[in-house]
């Protein structure tokens, strides 16, 4: 193309390479290794001398196809796709940290990454604090000479809390640390955190890359000095993507901008109306002007997501009996389908944390997580209606 190519046609078109066949969609290579020529391509292709597909664990053309798409799209280097987005964190913090090094993390994360942080690298001599993710003091104070990684989510899951991309990247590159940041509210479509001077990005593709429930998967973007080192681990260790899973995820991206703009504006339109109910105390959602990050919100991101979280009078009783009352709402912990999704935080996504940590966190027994949908707004509100006046 003689300019540059604009979002929506990135997300259409990167990567595709046809196969002799000439086909307009990308093909499945369901295939576990690849054939040479003869021994010495064969020796050329292994010791990296020479490009091709050695083994589907880390060589697949549709895999690598979705790589350079979603690295296309936020704008990084490289790609590093994995099995799920638990994967893609487990295979970041393996390849670039060691024995004794230090990650300053934000408490408001997914219940599992917690886990991961606290129980397992916790055994190789990998320590974790956690700070509240908009105090920059907080962060600073935790750093220590040992520090490698500050991790974010933002926004968070289930609080909607928002951090400050561009002045925590300078506070990690000040301390000669890298700043990851989970962008699986977001997308690139609402949210490139590279742009703003972050080093990395997770994704669980399996969220609204996806966006309709169909397959797990996970990404590492960046630069291609640490994707190498990501890309190392995941050859040996093998969280790989599947090619069907890969496909899949293309198929998402095509209409990624165009599903996020949808449930963003779903979920704003539910926050409003979720303000205006007695049964609940509080509702938590960057696009709304009561939520203290708003204006942040505004700068970092083109529109505010489909997750919001609210907290209902009368705790766990009245948060199931909603939930129950639901006829239409998923109940489940997934999030980002076209489909509305409904949970309990408490005793689902972070039920495996201690009940200081989720006090800590925000979660109460009357919050609620709501995952915004495609399906009519009125519809919506209906179904959440029900559990509120029964």
């Amino acid at each position: 193309m003689d300019h540059e190519p604009g979002f929506d046609t990135l997300a259409v078109r990167t990567g595709q390479q046809r196969t002799n066949e000439r086909e307009q969609g990308e093909p499945i290579f369901t295939t576990s290794s690849y054939v040479f020529r003869n021994a010495a391509e064969a020796a050329a292709v292994f010791s990296g001398e020479q490009p091709g597909n050695i083994y589907s664990r880390f060589t697949n053309p549709t895999v690598r196809t979705f790589e350079q798409r979603l690295a296309a799209l936020e704008g990084g280097e490289r790609c590093v796709a994995t099995a799920s987005g638990m994967a893609a964190i487990l295979s970041c913090c393996m390849a670039l940290l060691d024995a004794g090094e230090h990650i300053v993390s934000s408490r408001a994360i997914f219940g599992s990454i917690t886990v991961l942080f606290n129980d397992h690298l916790s055994r190789f001599g990998i320590e974790t604090s956690y700070v509240t993710p908009a105090d920059l003091d907080a962060w600073e104070q935790a750093i220590q000479p040992n520090t490698r990684l500050l991790f974010v989510e933002t926004p968070s899951n289930p609080m909607a809390e928002i951090a400050d991309i561009g002045a925590l990247a300078e506070l990690a590159h000040a301390h000669n640390c890298l700043l990851v940041v989970d962008n699986c509210f977001c997308t690139p479509a609402l949210q490139q955190p590279l742009a703003m001077g972050a080093d990395i990005v997770i994704h669980s593709a399996t969220k609204y890359i996806d966006g309709q429930g169909r397959a797990i998967g996970g990404a590492v973007i960046g630069r291609t000095e640490q994707m190498e080192k990501v890309f190392g681990f995941l050859r040996t260790a093998g969280p790989s993507m599947s090619p069907f899973n890969a496909w899949i995820f293309l198929k998402g991206l095509e209409t990624l901008r165009l599903r996020m703009e949808a449930h963003s504006a779903n979920a704003l339109n539910l926050a409003h109306w979720l303000e205006q109910q007695a049964q609940v105390k509080r509702v938590y959602y960057s696009g709304l002007t009561s939520h203290p990050q708003h204006e942040l919100a505004k700068r970092q991101q083109h529109a505010f997501g489909g997750v919001l979280a609210f907290e209902l009078k009368g705790g766990k009783e009245a948060a199931w009996h909603l939930i129950d009352s639901t006829k239409m709402i998923s109940i489940t912990a997934n999030l980002g389908d076209t489909k509305t999704t409904i949970t309990h935080p408490a005793t689902t996504t972070h039920g495996r944390l201690t009940p200081e940590a989720r006090a800590s966190a925000g979660i109460g027994d009357g919050l609620i997580r709501i995952s915004v949908g495609l399906e009519a707004i009125s519809d919506i509100k209906t179904d959440i209606e029900r559990g509120m006046r029964n």
